[in-house]
């Protein structure tokens, strides 16, 4: 199988040996006249390498969608990759999924997603809402009033869910690949024409990014797409202790500007 895995980075970073599955991509590459030797750059050919600062890694996705044509294609982060169930080898980079991995589980599944992240005391819209401004989210809803009734009635429930696939991580077959993407650019271009700007500050300048965290869980319901779940290994400290103390507050302070943070 012909697979090529996008690892979206900001930074030069470690990443897995076998580069013929794992393909580095400097996201945002527009504001950087050198990048790392072993990158690709998301500003090369048919590009939103200039949109970095509210796309987030999703300007690599979309480079990837104009310019990658493997049998598979996936998107991973420079900090969080999928892994075998059970990996608990030291280091972590040797956890990450290999070409054989991937290959055993897509002649099974055209689909792999991470572990859905549970919310256990609220919901996806609740969360969404205490950690970022509501004038995101009300966009997209009005966006979504222009599309199939099937999307909105997934929208509808997962923002009612507990849990849902995050990170914007998956691997699929080029088909659903390309599928998702033309459907996803589609609404995020469509978002960000309407999106008031002016009224959105700092970390909320990403709602882009944020929000579509949300639609990879809504295609999959709109349209009934099996999957495999896969854990997700972290190559860097989670910071719990801070991410606890965030969420409590923007929590009890509803209606005020949340502190600097991520559904995430």
């Amino acid at each position: 199988m012909d697979i090529k895995i996008l690892v979206a980075s900001h930074k030069n970073y470690r990443v897995p040996k076998d580069l013929t599955l794992y393909l580095p991509i400097f996201v945002g590459s527009a504001f950087h006249v050198s990048t790392p030797s072993d990158f690709a750059r998301d500003d090369l050919g048919d590009n939103i390498s200039n949109k970095n600062s509210r796309y987030n890694e999703l300007t690599g996705l979309y480079w990837g969608w104009k310019h990658l044509s493997s049998d598979y294609i996936g998107m991973v982060h420079y900090r969080r990759y999928f892994t075998e169930p059970g990996n608990k080898n030291r280091d972590k980079f040797e956890r990450v999924l290999s070409k054989n991995d991937v290959e055993n589980y897509m002649k099974k599944y055209s689909i792999i997603v991470p572990k859905k992240r549970r919310y256990f005391i609220e919901t996806i819209e609740s969360h969404y809402l205490h950690s970022h401004s509501e004038e995101g989210l009300n966009t997209l809803r009005k966006v979504f009033l222009n599309l199939p009734k099937k999307y909105s009635d997934a929208l509808d429930q997962v923002l009612k869910s507990r849990s849902a696939h995050m990170f914007n991580m998956f691997i699929m077959e080029r088909k659903e690949f390309r599928n998702y993407c033309s459907w996803l650019f589609d609404i995020l271009f469509r978002v960000e024409n309407d999106l008031n700007y002016k009224i959105l500050h700092g970390n909320e300048e990403r709602a882009i990014g944020f929000l579509s965290e949300i639609l990879l869980d809504v295609w999959l319901i709109a349209n009934h797409k099996s999957y495999v779940e896969l854990p997700v290994c972290f190559m860097e400290k989670q910071h719990w202790a801070r991410k606890i103390s965030v969420f409590v507050y923007n929590k009890i302070s509803r209606g005020r500007r949340p502190l600097n943070t991520h559904i995430k």
